[in-house]
């Protein structure tokens, strides 16, 4: 085998540079599996640097089957990486993968991808490659028996995955046309929306505590009194909750409603909308 048969055959093994496979296959003198552990190392090594920089670019994917759908966010540091064709189908593997392993990071970490080694091999030797930092970022898996889950990708990149995805959940007996009308609006609504929780009761209680904060600072510049300082307190956070909680957001197809009004207006007495997950790319 000529030399340079050598360092194309290491490269289809490791997708390392050919520099790399040239210098690891001297290094290793010529030891094929040895110039393996070489590339490894400094792959790992070249990955470690990069990992201190910000990586806000990047893209969601969304996988199926028919019990559960999963959404996964993999971040990079430009958007010309998302482009790139191994990092596109780096992420397609993985969010299968995802989907399998039910957005459990750790088992997601160390499952086997296609070429036999783990998502975390792979995914360092994606990082030395290419070349940016790339990171696996939040991920969410949606399974509720009895339930049909819906999804919605905004600026597709290609097949499954996009910049913005949503994936709801509703729960009914009936399965028909309208239903299936209603929970792909319902994914373009929560995606337009970004609700923070089902109704305002539910919005997380340290988000609200910073909402106060930020009004109470407001009104104390204003110069209003203690007493009408605390009413519109109340005002304006009760319109906050109002404003960022799904069931009581004006429908964005037809805003004089509100999404709660939409449901009952469906006319299907057992449809419930149980949970939602929205994630759009560095927000």
């Amino acid at each position: 085998m000529s030399d340079l048969e050598k360092i194309k055959k290491l490269r289809q093994s490791t997708g390392a540079g050919f520099k790399d496979c040239n210098d690891a296959l001297k290094e290793s003198l010529e030891d094929f599996e040895k110039a393996i552990e070489i590339l490894r190392i400094k792959g790992i090594s070249k990955a470690s640097k990069k990992m201190n920089r910000e990586a806000h670019e990047g893209v969601v994917a969304v996988s199926s089957d028919e019990e559960k759908t999963s959404i996964i966010e993999i971040n990079c540091e430009t958007d010309f990486v998302v482009k790139n064709e191994e990092f596109i189908s780096f992420v397609k593997e993985l969010s299968n993968l995802n989907n399998n392993s039910l957005s459990d990071l750790e088992v997601l970490k160390k499952s086997k991808m296609n070429n036999g080694k783990t998502v975390d091999e792979c995914l360092v030797a994606l990082i030395a490659k290419i070349g940016e930092k790339i990171t696996i970022g939040r991920s969410k898996t949606i399974q509720n028996l009895g339930s049909k889950n819906y999804t919605y990708l905004h600026t597709i990149v290609k097949d499954n995955l996009s910049k913005l995805a949503v994936v709801v959940s509703l729960e009914t007996n009936e399965k028909n046309e309208k239903l299936d009308l209603f929970g792909k609006q319902l994914s373009m609504h929560i995606a337009a929306s970004n609700p923070l929780a089902l109704k305002p009761e539910n919005i997380d209680k340290a988000i609200l505590e910073k909402e106060q904060e930020l009004i109470t600072k407001e009104l104390k510049n204003s110069g209003k009194s203690e007493d009408i300082a605390k009413k519109i307190s109340i005002g304006k956070l009760n319109k906050f909750k109002e404003e960022n909680a799904l069931m009581s957001q004006a429908w964005v197809m037809e805003p004089k409603k509100k999404v709660k009004e939409i449901l009952n207006d469906i006319n299907i007495s057992d449809l419930i909308i149980k949970e939602f997950y929205r994630i759009k790319v560095g927000e």
